[in-house]
Protein backbone atom coordinates (compact mmCIF):
# COMPACT_ATOMS: atom_id res chain seq x y z
CA UNK A 1 0.00 0.00 0.00
CA UNK A 2 1.27 3.64 -1.03
CA UNK A 3 2.15 5.79 2.02
CA UNK A 4 0.16 8.84 1.81
CA UNK A 5 2.46 12.12 3.63
CA UNK A 6 -1.22 13.98 3.99
CA UNK A 7 -2.21 11.22 6.51
CA UNK A 8 1.23 9.88 8.42
CA UNK A 9 0.54 6.60 10.38
CA UNK A 10 3.11 7.30 12.89
CA UNK A 11 2.96 9.08 16.47
CA UNK A 12 4.97 11.61 18.03
CA UNK A 13 6.32 9.95 21.13
CA UNK A 14 4.79 12.36 23.46
CA UNK A 15 1.32 11.97 21.82
CA UNK A 16 1.99 8.17 21.97
CA UNK A 17 2.55 8.68 25.96
CA UNK A 18 -0.49 10.48 26.46
CA UNK A 19 -2.32 7.80 24.98
CA UNK A 20 -0.52 4.63 26.51
CA UNK A 21 -1.50 6.33 29.51
CA UNK A 22 -5.55 6.85 28.85
CA UNK A 23 -5.82 3.22 27.44
CA UNK A 24 -3.55 2.24 30.48
CA UNK A 25 -6.30 3.59 32.48
CA UNK A 26 -9.19 2.35 30.53
CA UNK A 27 -7.87 -1.46 30.99
CA UNK A 28 -7.77 -1.27 34.72
CA UNK A 29 -11.52 -0.14 35.03
CA UNK A 30 -12.53 -2.44 32.35
CA UNK A 31 -10.91 -4.98 34.43
CA UNK A 32 -12.23 -4.11 37.03
CA UNK A 33 -16.00 -3.96 35.80
CA UNK A 34 -15.25 -7.40 34.93
CA UNK A 35 -14.56 -8.84 38.28
CA UNK A 36 -17.63 -7.34 39.50
CA UNK A 37 -19.67 -8.28 37.10
CA UNK A 38 -18.34 -11.84 36.58
CA UNK A 39 -17.13 -12.49 40.40
CA UNK A 40 -13.65 -14.05 38.76
CA UNK A 41 -10.28 -12.87 39.39
CA UNK A 42 -9.21 -10.22 36.21
CA UNK A 43 -6.17 -8.45 35.17
CA UNK A 44 -5.26 -6.69 32.06
CA UNK A 45 -2.39 -4.93 30.20
CA UNK A 46 -2.18 -2.69 27.22
CA UNK A 47 0.28 -4.26 24.29
CA UNK A 48 0.29 -2.18 21.40
CA UNK A 49 -1.24 1.75 20.87
CA UNK A 50 -0.54 2.91 17.05
CA UNK A 51 -1.51 4.67 14.37
CA UNK A 52 -3.11 2.52 11.43
CA UNK A 53 -5.44 3.01 8.43
CA UNK A 54 -9.23 1.43 8.95
CA UNK A 55 -8.54 -0.94 6.36
CA UNK A 56 -5.20 -2.16 8.00
CA UNK A 57 -7.21 -2.44 11.61
CA UNK A 58 -9.99 -4.69 10.34
CA UNK A 59 -7.55 -6.78 8.26
CA UNK A 60 -6.00 -7.60 11.74
CA UNK A 61 -9.19 -8.56 13.65
CA UNK A 62 -10.52 -12.47 12.75
CA UNK A 63 -12.98 -13.14 10.69
CA UNK A 64 -15.81 -14.07 13.21
CA UNK A 65 -15.86 -11.60 16.65
CA UNK A 66 -17.80 -9.61 18.69
CA UNK A 67 -17.69 -5.87 17.54
CA UNK A 68 -19.02 -3.03 19.55
CA UNK A 69 -20.19 -0.04 17.42
CA UNK A 70 -19.83 3.12 19.33
CA UNK A 71 -20.57 6.90 18.46
CA UNK A 72 -17.57 9.45 19.90
CA UNK A 73 -17.20 12.87 20.02
CA UNK A 74 -16.41 14.87 18.39
CA UNK A 75 -18.49 14.44 15.06
CA UNK A 76 -20.34 11.79 16.35
CA UNK A 77 -17.99 9.61 14.55
CA UNK A 78 -17.57 5.50 15.23
CA UNK A 79 -15.33 3.70 17.44
CA UNK A 80 -15.07 -0.06 17.96
CA UNK A 81 -14.61 -2.36 20.92
CA UNK A 82 -13.52 -5.79 19.96
CA UNK A 83 -13.43 -9.06 21.84
CA UNK A 84 -13.46 -12.43 20.85
CA UNK A 85 -17.00 -14.17 20.60
CA UNK A 86 -16.07 -17.23 22.60
CA UNK A 87 -14.96 -14.67 25.63
CA UNK A 88 -18.61 -13.19 25.28
CA UNK A 89 -20.18 -16.02 25.47
CA UNK A 90 -18.05 -17.05 28.93
CA UNK A 91 -18.25 -13.77 30.54
CA UNK A 92 -22.38 -14.08 29.82
CA UNK A 93 -21.96 -17.43 31.91
CA UNK A 94 -20.84 -16.09 34.83
CA UNK A 95 -23.00 -13.63 35.01
CA UNK A 96 -25.74 -16.15 35.08
CA UNK A 97 -24.05 -17.82 37.64
CA UNK A 98 -22.55 -20.96 35.31
CA UNK A 99 -18.85 -21.89 35.53
CA UNK A 100 -17.84 -19.80 32.23
CA UNK A 101 -15.79 -23.37 30.88
CA UNK A 102 -14.54 -22.28 27.87
CA UNK A 103 -15.03 -23.68 24.50
CA UNK A 104 -18.35 -25.22 26.72
CA UNK A 105 -20.82 -23.08 24.68
CA UNK A 106 -20.29 -23.78 20.39
CA UNK A 107 -19.00 -20.19 18.81
CA UNK A 108 -22.25 -17.93 17.36
CA UNK A 109 -24.16 -15.11 17.35
CA UNK A 110 -25.50 -13.87 20.42
CA UNK A 111 -28.98 -14.35 21.44
CA UNK A 112 -31.29 -10.91 22.22
CA UNK A 113 -30.98 -11.81 26.07
CA UNK A 114 -27.65 -12.71 25.39
CA UNK A 115 -27.19 -9.22 23.76
CA UNK A 116 -28.44 -6.86 26.47
CA UNK A 117 -26.49 -8.49 28.88
CA UNK A 118 -23.08 -7.60 27.26
CA UNK A 119 -24.71 -4.03 26.10
CA UNK A 120 -25.30 -3.14 29.95
CA UNK A 121 -21.62 -4.65 30.91
CA UNK A 122 -20.57 -2.20 27.86
CA UNK A 123 -21.92 0.45 28.87
CA UNK A 124 -20.47 0.55 32.52
CA UNK A 125 -17.11 -0.04 30.20
CA UNK A 126 -17.87 3.18 27.83
CA UNK A 127 -18.12 4.83 30.90
CA UNK A 128 -14.60 4.39 32.00
CA UNK A 129 -13.28 4.78 28.59
CA UNK A 130 -15.10 7.97 29.11
CA UNK A 131 -13.10 9.16 32.19
CA UNK A 132 -9.95 8.03 31.45
CA UNK A 133 -9.77 9.81 28.25
CA UNK A 134 -11.06 13.14 30.24
CA UNK A 135 -7.61 15.03 29.99
CA UNK A 136 -7.65 14.90 26.26
CA UNK A 137 -10.91 15.12 24.77
CA UNK A 138 -14.41 14.67 25.36
CA UNK A 139 -15.49 11.60 23.75
CA UNK A 140 -18.60 10.70 25.48
CA UNK A 141 -19.00 7.37 23.52
CA UNK A 142 -22.33 5.47 23.60
CA UNK A 143 -23.20 2.31 22.47
CA UNK A 144 -24.78 1.76 19.19
CA UNK A 145 -24.91 -2.23 18.01
CA UNK A 146 -23.17 -5.57 17.88
CA UNK A 147 -22.10 -6.94 14.55
CA UNK A 148 -19.97 -9.90 14.39
CA UNK A 149 -18.10 -9.93 10.69
CA UNK A 150 -15.70 -7.06 11.06
CA UNK A 151 -14.90 -7.01 7.56
CA UNK A 152 -18.97 -5.62 6.68
CA UNK A 153 -18.75 -3.27 9.46
CA UNK A 154 -18.33 0.21 7.75
CA UNK A 155 -16.89 2.47 10.26
CA UNK A 156 -14.59 4.81 8.21
CA UNK A 157 -13.47 4.57 4.53
CA UNK A 158 -10.43 2.21 4.43
CA UNK A 159 -7.74 4.62 4.26
CA UNK A 160 -9.19 6.75 7.27
CA UNK A 161 -6.15 6.87 10.19
CA UNK A 162 -7.44 5.80 13.41
CA UNK A 163 -6.29 4.76 16.95
CA UNK A 164 -5.99 1.16 18.01
CA UNK A 165 -4.95 -0.22 21.43
CA UNK A 166 -4.55 -3.81 21.78
CA UNK A 167 -5.22 -5.20 25.48
CA UNK A 168 -4.14 -8.64 26.96
CA UNK A 169 -7.48 -9.59 29.47
CA UNK A 170 -6.65 -12.28 31.97
CA UNK A 171 -10.01 -13.40 32.80
CA UNK A 172 -10.33 -16.35 35.34
CA UNK A 173 -7.63 -18.79 33.39
CA UNK A 174 -8.80 -17.47 29.88
CA UNK A 175 -6.47 -14.96 28.27
CA UNK A 176 -8.29 -12.81 25.74
CA UNK A 177 -7.12 -10.49 23.15
CA UNK A 178 -8.94 -7.47 22.98
CA UNK A 179 -8.67 -4.15 20.92
CA UNK A 180 -10.17 -0.47 20.80
CA UNK A 181 -10.33 1.49 17.89
CA UNK A 182 -10.83 5.35 17.80
CA UNK A 183 -10.89 7.94 15.22
CA UNK A 184 -7.41 9.35 14.81
CA UNK A 185 -8.86 12.94 13.45
CA UNK A 186 -10.62 14.67 16.34
CA UNK A 187 -8.02 12.67 18.78
CA UNK A 188 -5.50 14.41 17.27
CA UNK A 189 -6.32 17.40 17.15
CA UNK A 190 -7.01 17.15 20.84
CA UNK A 191 -3.33 16.11 21.48
CA UNK A 192 -1.93 19.49 19.32
CA UNK A 193 -4.53 21.49 21.42
CA UNK A 194 -3.30 20.31 24.89
CA UNK A 195 0.51 20.51 23.94
CA UNK A 196 1.36 23.34 25.36
CA UNK A 197 -1.26 22.99 28.96
CA UNK A 198 0.64 22.01 31.80
CA UNK A 199 -1.20 19.66 33.60
CA UNK A 200 1.19 19.15 36.29
CA UNK A 201 0.14 19.78 40.23
CA UNK A 202 1.19 22.74 41.58
CA UNK A 203 3.88 20.62 44.09
CA UNK A 204 5.30 19.11 40.52
CA UNK A 205 5.90 22.36 39.78
CA UNK A 206 7.76 23.48 42.58
CA UNK A 207 9.58 20.82 43.03
CA UNK A 208 10.74 20.88 39.11
CA UNK A 209 12.08 24.58 40.11
CA UNK A 210 14.01 23.12 42.92
CA UNK A 211 15.46 20.36 40.85
CA UNK A 212 16.39 22.48 38.02
CA UNK A 213 17.96 25.33 41.01
CA UNK A 214 19.91 22.24 42.56
CA UNK A 215 21.28 21.31 38.90
CA UNK A 216 22.53 25.12 37.89
CA UNK A 217 24.38 25.59 41.54
CA UNK A 218 26.11 21.57 40.80
CA UNK A 219 26.82 22.88 37.49
CA UNK A 220 28.60 26.21 37.98
CA UNK A 221 31.23 24.17 40.50
CA UNK A 222 31.84 21.76 37.71
CA UNK A 223 35.83 22.84 37.06
CA UNK A 224 36.39 23.97 33.62
CA UNK A 225 40.12 24.58 31.56
CA UNK A 226 40.22 28.17 30.34
CA UNK A 227 42.74 28.87 27.71
CA UNK A 228 44.34 32.15 26.76
CA UNK A 229 45.27 31.65 22.76
CA UNK A 230 46.81 34.46 20.22
CA UNK A 231 45.18 33.89 16.05
CA UNK A 232 45.46 31.26 14.69
CA UNK A 233 48.11 30.83 12.39
CA UNK A 234 48.01 28.34 9.07
CA UNK A 235 50.86 26.18 7.45
CA UNK A 236 51.48 24.20 5.33
CA UNK A 237 53.10 20.25 6.53
CA UNK A 238 56.09 20.78 5.00
CA UNK A 239 56.58 23.71 7.22
CA UNK A 240 55.33 21.90 10.36
CA UNK A 241 57.60 18.98 9.48
CA UNK A 242 60.70 21.36 8.66
CA UNK A 243 60.19 22.76 12.31
CA UNK A 244 63.37 23.48 14.36
CA UNK A 245 64.64 24.01 17.88
CA UNK A 246 65.04 27.69 18.00
CA UNK A 247 62.75 28.47 14.37
CA UNK A 248 60.86 31.69 14.56
CA UNK A 249 56.85 31.10 13.56
CA UNK A 250 55.01 34.18 13.03
CA UNK A 251 51.54 34.29 14.29
CA UNK A 252 50.49 37.59 12.12
CA UNK A 253 48.47 38.32 15.70
CA UNK A 254 48.79 42.69 16.64
CA UNK A 255 50.03 43.99 19.36
CA UNK A 256 47.37 45.51 20.54
CA UNK A 257 44.76 42.88 19.96
CA UNK A 258 43.54 41.39 22.77
CA UNK A 259 44.22 37.94 23.40
CA UNK A 260 41.21 35.08 22.64
CA UNK A 261 39.49 33.26 26.21
CA UNK A 262 38.05 30.37 24.96
CA UNK A 263 36.79 27.42 26.84
CA UNK A 264 37.01 24.57 24.51
CA UNK A 265 36.54 26.04 20.95
CA UNK A 266 34.28 28.44 22.54
CA UNK A 267 35.35 31.86 22.82
CA UNK A 268 34.22 33.82 25.77
CA UNK A 269 35.61 37.24 26.27
CA UNK A 270 39.06 38.95 24.94
CA UNK A 271 41.64 39.86 27.60
CA UNK A 272 44.76 41.87 27.40
CA UNK A 273 47.98 40.09 28.14
CA UNK A 274 49.89 41.09 31.90
CA UNK A 275 51.34 40.19 34.86
CA UNK A 276 49.83 39.30 38.06
CA UNK A 277 53.32 39.17 40.42
CA UNK A 278 55.57 37.28 39.04
CA UNK A 279 53.23 35.22 37.08
CA UNK A 280 51.50 35.80 33.37
CA UNK A 281 48.08 37.01 33.53
CA UNK A 282 45.11 38.01 31.18
CA UNK A 283 43.12 40.69 32.33
CA UNK A 284 39.50 40.68 30.62
CA UNK A 285 38.38 43.79 28.52
CA UNK A 286 35.51 42.47 26.87
CA UNK A 287 33.15 39.67 27.34
CA UNK A 288 30.83 38.08 24.32
CA UNK A 289 27.33 37.96 24.78
CA UNK A 290 26.00 34.41 24.90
Amino acid sequence: MAYDFRRPMTLPREHARMLEMAFGTFSRHWANQLVARLRVSVSSAVTEVKMCSYDEYVASLPTTTTVVLCSVEPGRRIALVQFPLDAALVWIDHMLGGPGTPGAVPERELTEIEQALIMELLRRTLADLNYSFAAIVRLEAEFKQIQYTPQFVQAAEASTPVIVARFELHVDEQDVPVSVMLPAEGLMTALRDGEHVDLRTAEEIAEEKVQSRLLEVAVQQVPVDVAVRFRPVTVHPREVVALRPGDVLPLHHPASRPLDVVVGDRVLAQAAPGTQGSRLAGMVVHVKEN
